[in-house]
């Protein structure tokens, strides 16, 4: 690649200063560490420093979580339209289109974790932050009545702002929505199992994501419904340390588990063969 100033390869400064491209570098935005990109690829996109958990997007995760061309979409025709004529929601849903690649801010299909057949979701922060809309509440409801229907378990991988306010009282109707369906799928005996990531907020923490059998998290992912700056608004009173991190909802029993993301799939996998009819 050429430098962005062709001096910089000039002269003794050249001779004892190699010129690196910045693309080969990400600094770690918790410990401020430099790293190799391709190492931060080799290592799933945590840092090998510290251990943070960079942000993927729903296509990575689902590549580095089942077998092999397993994965089957489902609904991925399904768009989001400007049903209120919210202004400038039409030009966000294209922006968004354009740079995630995908058509809402989930990914549902049926796959297979180690040979264990089960349907998955993935939300991707990468649209509109994840945000719930009509769409993203009616994808994740077919995910499950599918799975009710032919006795699959259900993992879902969080990412969300919350609901989206572009669609009003409609986006907040799929907290119902979606509950409804984990339900109906939960008194068939079926299980669920939710994988809480940075970060998972709003309404989205407020119905699906805190309903599952066997709730896992990232390390140190957001989590909660508020931000901590208007619950301290509210209760005006300092909130703890490391408030709303999966750690500490670990240690309050909101979560079961803190999984690092190269154990997740192995996880995953003798979770669903423990809950299988086969067994391990």
């Amino acid at each position: 690649m050429k430098p962005k100033n062709e001096l910089e390869n000039q002269g003794e400064w050249a001779e004892t200063h190699p010129f690196i491209p910045d693309e080969l570098w990400v600094k770690c935005p918790a410990c401020k560490n430099m790293i190799l990109t391709s190492d931060l690829e080799d290592n799933l996109k945590v840092c090998s420093k510290c251990g943070h958990h960079f942000r993927i997007n729903a296509r990575y995760r689902i590549n580095i979580t089942v077998d092999e061309d397993s994965f089957k979409e489902m609904d991925a025709d399904l768009v989001s339209e400007n049903i209120l004529d919210f202004p400038e929601y039409t030009r966000k849903l294209k922006t968004s289109k354009m740079s995630s690649g995908e058509n809402e801010s989930v990914i549902c299909g049926t796959a297979e974790i180690e040979g264990s057949k089960t349907v998955l979701c993935v939300m991707d922060s990468s649209f509109m932050m994840g945000s719930m809309g009509t769409v993203t509440g009616e994808k994740i409801t077919r995910a499950f009545e599918y799975a009710t229907e032919n006795n699959l378990p259900v993992v879902v991988f969080t990412v969300s702002g919350g609901a989206r306010m572009q669609e009003g009282i409609l986006s907040l109707m799929q907290m119902a929505k979606t509950s409804g369906a984990v339900k109906r799928h939960s008194d068939k005996g079926l299980l669920y199992i939710t994988v809480l990531t940075d970060p998972t907020t709003g309404g989205v923490t407020a119905s699906f994501a805190m309903e599952g059998d066997i709730i896992l998290a990232e390390p140190k992912a957001l989590i909660g419904f508020a931000g901590p700056r208007v619950i301290e608004q509210t209760i005006r009173q300092k909130l703890p340390k490391d408030f709303q991190t999966a750690e500490f909802l670990l240690e309050k029993g909101f979560v079961d588990a803190v999984v690092n993301r190269k154990d997740m799939k192995k996880t995953l996998s003798k979770l669903l063969k423990l809950h299988s009819k086969e067994g391990i």
